[in-house]
């Protein structure tokens, strides 16, 4: 039986990871490595369900409060979203099929690789260019949509960090454009993995609805920030948190 403790820690932490994820993407950084320690012995199937299911709540508040300010590119962002949901399923059941004592230092792995990323991006996309070619627009977000869904659904973290990136280096977005589209995808790459975990029985109902409370709250108040003040200060916050979670998941993998 959770402690109340500990389920008020994964609220806290879900609270911070809906702020971080909705400026820059990244939450699952911080939910899924709080979710191994509070569940050292459960299968990695089930915490990333739990994540999931607790995640997409967040997501859809963070594209709606972006939408009512930054109009949706659905030229890029229906298709994205569509092929990323695909790739979701076929990632989600690779994390059921996959060895779990494999797994853990593979997220470890994925941890450093992301986190790299995020030090090391610039600020870019202040201009929105569409691409002349719809087909083209439409081809290059199905083949970033069917990737990364996949990606989400195996693994997740640093999933919005990277479709903003792609949006903006590929399809010439500015960031507010790429950031309400990546949430779009991010809702259904998140829906579509929860439909596997759940038919798998792979979710702890009563923590996942705490932590999505938590997590839609957190969205709201990091989406208002990022409109009004801009993201270099959450920035600085998710990088260091990011430090934490990674010698902690270390930690907890070697030790």
């Amino acid at each position: 039986m959770l402690m109340d403790p500990t389920l008020a820690l994964l609220g806290v932490g879900a609270f911070l990871a809906g702020m971080v994820d909705a400026v820059v993407g990244g939450g699952g950084l911080i939910q899924i490595p709080l979710l191994f320690s509070a569940f050292p012995q459960a299968a990695p199937a089930t915490l990333f369900g739990t994540n999931k299911l607790a995640s997409v709540f967040g997501t859809a508040g963070a594209a709606v409060q972006y939408s009512r300010r930054v109009s949706i590119p659905w030229r890029a962002a229906g298709p994205a979203a569509l092929a990323a949901a695909i790739g979701s399923c076929s990632g989600a059941r690779a994390v059921v099929l996959f060895p779990p004592a494999a797994l853990r230092p593979l997220i470890l792995v994925l941890l450093i690789l992301v986190a790299l990323y995020t030090f090391l991006r610039k600020d870019f996309g202040i201009h929105h260019r569409r691409l002349a070619s719809a087909g083209r627009e439409c081809g290059l977000a199905i083949l970033i949509g069917a990737a990364l869904g996949f990606y989400d659904g195996f693994f997740g973290p640093g999933t919005g960090s990277f479709l903003i990136f792609l949006f903006i280096r590929i399809l010439g977005m500015d960031f507010l454009h790429a950031s309400v589209s990546a949430k779009i995808v991010n809702v259904s790459t998140n829906l579509a993995a929860i439909a596997v975990f759940v038919s798998h029985g792979a979710v702890f109902w009563q923590v996942a609805l705490v932590m999505a409370c938590c997590n839609l709250l957190g969205s709201r108040v990091g989406t208002g920030l990022a409109l009004r003040h801009g993201v270099v200060f959450i920035r600085k916050a998710f990088l260091a948190v990011v430090l934490v979670l990674i010698l902690r998941f270390a930690a907890d993998t070697f030790l």
